[in-house]
């Protein structure tokens, strides 16, 4: 009965990363023994610290409707952590506390984008960005990069990308799916372009801030000057703190946009969980250091993934910096058969592991580039061990 449904929901993709995981929850159910390094979640329990600011608010009744852009003792949390971790001076009326920072990018989409407006998408992207632009009725505008610049877009390619329909620029840094990350240096480069069109937002996803291996220093858009007014900084918990089912995301940004997403906020959905609001001062208010220990093990599984991968004849590798994925290209198998089976693209390539060598990962046309694979490595030592096995023996 689709027909009866609307053309708005009937031509939105459904999430790559969610459907992949769903597949293989499927296939267990069936019996089958699915190692899945698709979904972007830690494998890692919510610190014992902020478990207890959870049952502290409970037994301190915290049950009630919260303020629609989130509890002021939570937005001095904000505040004094984008002071603190990225030099952004922002005050109460700059932030936005919502139910996940995936509903938090939808706001500013909504709030921002007009019917025929694009949205320049450096690939690759963070799976959701084009369908929640498109679901604004904005135009999202692929940037193509390669793994040769650490998939990064140059001064050059946004340059080139920029018409008179240009309102937004949506980046992720550390990157998901290639956990790359944008220098100081880079991004200035990019503002002076920016500089240039006034008319241009830019949402700068820094999700992934603390999963940072130190090779390159986090930073932030909205540092400069000249960008600050223009520049909407988008972050979570769910990442760095193992608190993806907690479904606390906030911004930072201009007052007028931050507005916006509170009115549209208080007709969606209102306040984000009280309980969560409460636990979330807790993890932001301690120091950064103690969620350390969670990726000092990711960079010991990054560089145990990359070395089996790059073991394997038809995978090339860059190393991240940063988040918990590697994005290996994969075009040497494409128009090769592999037990029967023609590879003709990225997803024929990862529909060939999950079916051949019981393990799930995301194609990389779900990110906006054909060439490569996601390949999760929040899981255990045992698990990439076994999976990158599984893949060898299937591709050989």
């Amino acid at each position: 009965m689709s027909n009866n449904l609307s053309d708005r929901i009937n031509s939105l993709a459904p999430s790559a990363t969610l459907e992949m995981a769903a597949k293989a929850r499927e296939l267990r159910a069936a019996g089958k023994d699915i190692i899945g390094l698709s979904l972007g979640e830690p494998d890692f329990n919510t610190p014992d610290y902020i478990k207890e600011a959870a049952i502290k608010a409970v037994n301190d009744d915290y049950n009630s409707y919260t303020p629609v852009d989130g509890y002021v003792e939570l937005k001095d949390a904000i505040i004094t952590k984008f002071k603190r971790d990225n030099n952004i001076a922002y005050d109460y009326s700059q932030i936005v506390v919502s139910t996940g920072a995936k509903q938090a990018l939808y706001n500013v989409a909504q709030v921002c984008l007009n019917k025929g407006d694009e949205v320049l998408l450096p690939c690759p992207y963070w799976v959701s960005y084009s369908d929640i632009v498109k679901l604004a009725d904005g135009v999202p505008v692929e940037i193509e990069t390669s793994i040769e610049n650490d998939f990064k877009m140059t001064p050059a390619q946004l340059e080139a990308a920029i018409t008179p329909k240009t309102k937004m620029l949506w980046y992720s840094s550390p990157c998901n799916p290639s956990g790359s990350i944008y220098s100081k240096e880079e991004l200035r480069a990019l503002a002076d372009v920016l500089k240039k069109h006034p008319q241009i937002i830019v949402v700068s996803d820094e999700i992934y801030e603390h999963i940072n291996y130190g090779v390159t220093a986090h930073a932030s858009m909205a540092e400069f000057e000249d960008m600050y007014d223009r520049t909407v900084t988008v972050n979570g918990v769910a990442k760095a703190f193992a608190m993806t089912g907690w479904r606390i995301g906030y911004i930072g940004a201009p007052t007028y946009i931050a507005r916006a997403c509170n009115k549209l906020q208080g007709q969606v959905t209102s306040g984000a969980n009280c309980i969560a609001q409460r636990a979330v001062i807790t993890a932001l208010e301690e120091p950064v250091s103690r969620i350390q220990y969670m990726v000092d093990k990711f960079k010991e599984r990054r560089t145990l993934i990359l070395g089996l991968l790059n073991d394997i004849e038809g995978f090339t590798c860059n190393e991240p910096e940063g988040a918990f994925y590697v994005y290996p290209d994969v075009t040497f198998f494409f128009g090769k058969t592999l037990n029967g089976t023609k590879i003709n693209n990225a997803s024929d390539f990862s529909m060939y592991l999950l079916e051949n060598a019981n393990v799930a990962t995301v194609t990389g046309d779900a990110f906006g580039n054909g060439n490569s694979i996601r390949i999760s490595y929040a899981a255990s030592e045992e698990q990439i061990i076994e999976a990158i096995k599984r893949i060898k023996a299937a591709i050989q």
